[in-house]
This record gives C-alpha cells, structure tokens and sequence, in this order.
C-alpha cells in the first residue's frame, strides 16, 4: 500500500521521476547505499519525530546526526524520535521506507541544509527496497518542506 501512494503521489506531482524497486533491501544507509552506488552521505534518510504533540518528517543527508540543540531551537522545543509502532500508522510508511511522498495524513516536513552538498539525493519511497533520485531543492519543493540547518555530520 504505501509503495503504491508514493508511486501515485509522483505519477500526480512528478511524473517524470522513477520509483526504483531494488531486489534486495535498502532500509538503511549503508544498504541504500551499496544498492545504489552512492557514498551514504548521499542517502536522504527520513527521520520521524515529535515535538510536543507534533509530528514532524526531517529528510537529511545519510552522513548527519541531528544535534539536539538546534533541533530544538529550530522546532520550537524538545524533539523525540517516534516508537517503531507509531511511525507506519503516523505516516503510512514502513521503517526503512518512510519518506516525505506519499504520506497517509499531511505531515510538516523539513529538509536539513546537509542535502544541498548533492545535486542528487536518494530517499526512500515507501517501502524497504524502493527509492527515487531527486534533486534536494526539487523534493522539498514538491513536500513543501522548510529548509533547516539541525544536522552535524558524523566523521
């Protein structure tokens, strides 16, 4: 089903992009990236959080780590990652393929500035092998995502 949502949210808003089903799992960046020919740091993960009673989707860079202080100061208060319960019936995707397409309810979602450093990035698009090759600027413009500078890399 949420396979399904993202190919018709892109079949809708982007028809000229391809949603790629790989044979074997891309549920992480390390395996995203080994599918893909990609360093991780080109894998645009999608984390799931609350801050407050709000739920937020950040896309970010595969290389980054959210540092919780600007995290904090962007979102307006403490965030948490989502239970893995929460996040499928939360965004109608599973882990390791939750992205910002396709989603089950409207969901705010940010993009962290460590995606500019790729012409393309690679998030997932619903399920666990499945994935797209889009510019930063064009997803977050097709999630209408707010740009936010929350991540650090990690060496």
């Amino acid at each position: 089903m949420s396979l399904a949502t993202v190919k018709a949210f892109f079949a809708a808003q982007a028809p000229d992009i391809e949603v790629i089903e790989a044979a074997s799992s891309t549920a992480t960046v390390a395996e995203a990236a080994a599918v893909h020919g990609v360093a991780p740091a080109q894998i645009a993960k999608t984390l799931s959080m609350r801050v407050g009673e709000r739920v937020i989707l950040l896309v970010t860079a595969g290389h980054t780590r959210l540092d919780n202080g600007k995290a904090k100061a962007a979102f307006g208060g403490k965030v948490k990652m989502l239970g893995l319960d929460e996040v499928e019936a939360l965004t109608g995707h599973p882990v390791g393929g939750v992205c910002p397409f396709g989603l089950t309810e409207s969901l705010p979602v940010y993009c962290d500035a460590s995606l500019r450093a790729f012409p393309i990035v690679i998030p997932a698009a619903g399920a666990a092998n499945a994935a797209v090759k889009i510019a930063p600027a064009r997803m977050a413009e097709l999630v209408d995502a707010e740009w936010v500078d929350v991540c650090q890399s990690v060496s």
